[in-house]
């Protein structure tokens, strides 16, 4: 079989039918690109997890007068509750933050939102006290025993957060799934059109080449190429995408909360990692939808 001459047969096909191959490229990297963009989201739900396996506290939130005037928590009721919680058999650390420390973090975490920044005051944090326990999965023995003392305000329990947190997550990267996948069928359809009217228009020569000799692999070869070419450049259109939605979205919309360690990071490695996947979810379609086509639709 000479390769030049299927080479010269897939050109011609995708220059005959441009515009179905355009679509057909787009669509195809939209939908990988999505496919991507949901796998960078289940790598970062890995990381954030992983981020805050050993961080999970219990906020112990005081009132405001102990904020205003113990910014050392030198006074009861707020010493007498640190000096508790330091010998709670269940406490595996304490850390009083006051709340100009909790505003200088909130800056921290917030320094791409300026705008917010702006709008918020060191008054309207409490002081704290970051409890770490040894076995973080008994956040109630803290809730227990020490809310209603005086002092407290309220306690709050980091992993009912970060259940939300992750669900929203999770949220995000199904919806990412189901566009992929309906993308994905979009795809599947343009494909199959593509390999159908490319054979049409070739009708004739293939009916030659079969009354020479021509077996039907041999003249059904250019049609799976042609497939199978569309979607490896729509792969390579799609990382493109992925790239530019790190630059724009991560790096830029929600830097500020990855480098303050509220999200786990994705960088150019995750890409690195993603994209292999993609090229080859996108040949391995091609290639199959384009075969059973053939197969099924299509005499050549």
């Amino acid at each position: 079989m000479r390769a030049s001459f299927v080479l010269s047969e897939v050109l011609t096909g995708l220059r005959r039918n441009v515009t179905m191959t355009i679509a057909m490229i787009l669509t195809t990297a939209v939908s990988l690109a999505t496919l991507g963009g949901g796998l960078l989201f289940v790598r970062m739900i890995d990381k954030t997890q992983t981020l805050y396996q050993d961080k999970l506290e219990v906020s112990v939130y005081l009132i405001d007068d102990v904020s205003a005037n113990d910014k050392a928590c030198n006074a009861d009721p707020c010493l007498g509750l640190r000096s508790d919680l330091e010998r709670d058999p269940a406490v595996e650390s304490v850390q009083f933050e006051n709340r100009d420390e909790a505003f200088e973090r909130f800056k921290r975490i917030f320094e791409a939102q300026p705008e917010l920044v702006k709008l918020a005051r060191p008054e309207a944090l409490p002081a704290s006290f970051h409890v770490k326990l040894k076995n973080p999965d008994r956040p109630e023995v803290i809730e227990q025993t020490y809310n209603g003392r005086p002092g407290v305000s309220s306690i709050v329990d980091q992993s009912e957060f970060l259940e939300r947190f992750f669900a929203l997550l999770n949220g995000v990267r199904n919806l990412a799934f189901f566009v992929a996948l309906v993308m994905a069928i979009a795809a599947l359809l343009l494909i199959s059109n593509m390999v159908q009217v490319s054979a049409f228009n070739r009708r004739k020569e293939v009916e030659i080449m079969r009354l020479v000799g021509a077996t039907r692999w041999y003249t059904q070869l250019p049609f799976l190429l042609e497939a199978v070419v569309t979607g490896l450049i729509g792969a390579v259109l799609a990382i493109g995408f992925l790239v530019m939605f790190k630059a724009w979205f991560l790096d830029s919309v929600i830097g500020g909360l990855i480098n303050t360690g509220v999200v786990g990071s994705i960088d150019t490695l995750d890409i690195l990692l993603v994209s292999p996947w993609l090229v080859l979810t996108a040949m391995g379609i091609s290639a199959v939808t384009g075969y059973i086509t053939l197969r099924l639709y299509v005499r050549t």
